[in-house]
């Protein structure tokens, strides 16, 4: 009887210590590629972010950032390369604006230079797997015809919804649309449903993919959680979309954080 007084009373104290402690607000921006590389899977078209009318909107979104003002950018660059991060940080900011269509320069750098801040964080981790050729060959093994229409269905239906709305999206559309529930649950449904059955009994290529995946995020919400000072009380994470769908997933099961959504940012 005394260890379970013990226990509730430890409940109510971290409940109570929980309820009062001021959240940390998180900014999680999830984006597509704005100088697509073509490494993902899924094949799409580029945006043309450097145009006149999206230069302005990435004006107007980055002063909203600013007006959120986070303490801390987190983004997408190889966590042990901070060093070339803080190099390339330092460049001539307006050179890199007008020559370079990467997200972390357009929305990142621009954002981190408004408010001031003297780095950017790299929160990256490149030594995970992605066996994609594995699944597919591990698929066609084990005669697994339904999955791989499904697979291909789905890879076939990202790319013409993603290529049709860049014809009749603006960049801000684009953004938030990438930040939608149904956006955010589409890129963790992939994983979850049709990759991880992926190969025969014994053969576990798609719960590993999928594995490798959760690590190489996991990785990255550690950094992110490690990064994150006791003074900071709001910070953003600019990531592909993949991995702020993830991101999402863990920070909704800890309470010291509270996800800002970007539609009330840019409101």
């Amino acid at each position: 009887m005394k260890k379970i007084a013990l226990l509730l009373v430890l409940t109510i104290v971290f409940n109570t210590v929980s309820a009062q402690s001021k959240k940390k607000q998180i900014l999680l921006l999830g984006t597509f590629h704005f100088e697509n590389p073509g490494l993902d899977v899924a094949k799409v078209n580029t945006f043309n972010v450097m145009s006149d009318k999206s230069q302005k909107e990435l004006e107007n979104i980055t002063n909203k950032i600013k007006k959120f003002g986070p303490d801390k950018i987190f983004i997408e660059w190889n966590y042990e390369k901070q060093d070339n991060l803080d190099k390339f940080y330092n460049k001539n900011t307006d050179s890199l604006l007008h020559k370079d269509a990467d997200e972390i320069v357009q929305l990142a750098l621009r954002s981190a230079k408004k408010l001031g801040h003297k780095k950017l964080y790299g929160i990256d981790y490149n030594n995970a797997d992605f066996p994609y050729e594995s699944l597919v060959k591990g698929m066609k093994e084990a005669n697994q015809l339904d999955l791989i229409r499904k697979n291909e269905e789905t890879m076939k239906y990202y790319q013409t919804d993603h290529n049709k709305k860049i014809t009749k999206y603006s960049l801000t559309e684009l953004l938030l649309d990438t930040n939608t529930k149904a956006s955010i649950e589409g890129n963790i449904g992939w994983y979850l449903q049709t990759a991880i059955k992926g190969g025969k009994k014994d053969n576990f290529v798609g719960a590993f993919l999928v594995s490798e995946w959760y690590r190489r995020n996991l990785y990255m919400y550690a950094l992110i959680q490690k990064l994150t000072e006791s003074q900071d009380d709001k910070i953003m994470v600019l990531l592909g979309a993949g991995h702020t769908a993830m991101i999402r997933e863990f920070v909704e099961h800890n309470p010291e954080f509270e996800i800002v959504e970007l539609a009330t940012v840019l409101k």
